[in-house]
């Protein structure tokens, strides 16, 4: 008799386990599931963009609530809200309306992929060679202005930067620490045509 119930309690705690462990794995693989489409979601909205105020009708520099944004968007549906603007902290209680144009726009206004859409098949003005894929990290490329001059970007304020890229040349990394080394120093470089 106590065997038996030796062998009852036994299974009894088997099957208990069991259960607590495979709701343990289904809970464990929703939540990382859950932070995989939240990490993805975040990501898609986090960045500065670039947008054209409906107040002034002039291009502006915003950031959007990304956490809130990736959240709202698994929940409920999509809820934006900016951070930042440039207009702030001026008009900082406006009506937020030009979120509507980043929920539009098939980039989001992202400025990374604003940018990436418009060196993508361009030359370099220096060196000719056509861009393809940009490396931001580590081979960020630069502007040449109308007079000759090479501009980086972290110089230029990203509400600036659609009307540059109507007047300016992409230069490619390469040509950019060069001419930069030839502006420093130019008592070290002997200019020489280039024949192709």
């Amino acid at each position: 008799m106590l065997a038996a119930l030796d062998l009852l309690f036994q299974r009894y705690v088997t099957t208990l386990v069991t259960i607590y462990l495979l709701v343990g794995v289904v809970v464990l693989a929703a939540a990382v599931f859950a932070a995989v489409v939240f990490a993805k979601r975040y990501l898609k909205y986090r960045g500065k963009r670039v947008i054209t105020c409906p107040e002034t009708h002039c291009h502006e520099a915003v950031e959007l609530d990304a956490s809130l944004a990736a959240l709202s968007s698994i929940l409920e549906g999509e809820e934006l809200h900016l951070t930042c603007c440039t207009r702030w902290p001026e008009r900082q209680d406006c009506a937020q309306d030009c979120v509507r144009e980043i929920e539009l726009s098939p980039i989001g206004c992202r400025l990374r992929e604003l940018l990436d859409n418009w060196y993508k098949g361009k030359e370099c003005a220096y060196c000719h060679r056509i861009f393809n894929e940009i490396h931001w990290f580590d081979h960020k490329p630069a502007l040449q202005t109308p007079e000759d001059n090479i501009v980086e970007w972290n110089t230029i304020p990203a509400e600036e930067i659609p009307d540059l890229l109507l007047t300016h040349q992409p230069v490619c990394w390469n040509c950019k620490i060069i001419e930069n080394f030839r502006t420093e120093h130019p008592e070290l470089v002997t200019a020489r045509p280039w024949n192709r």
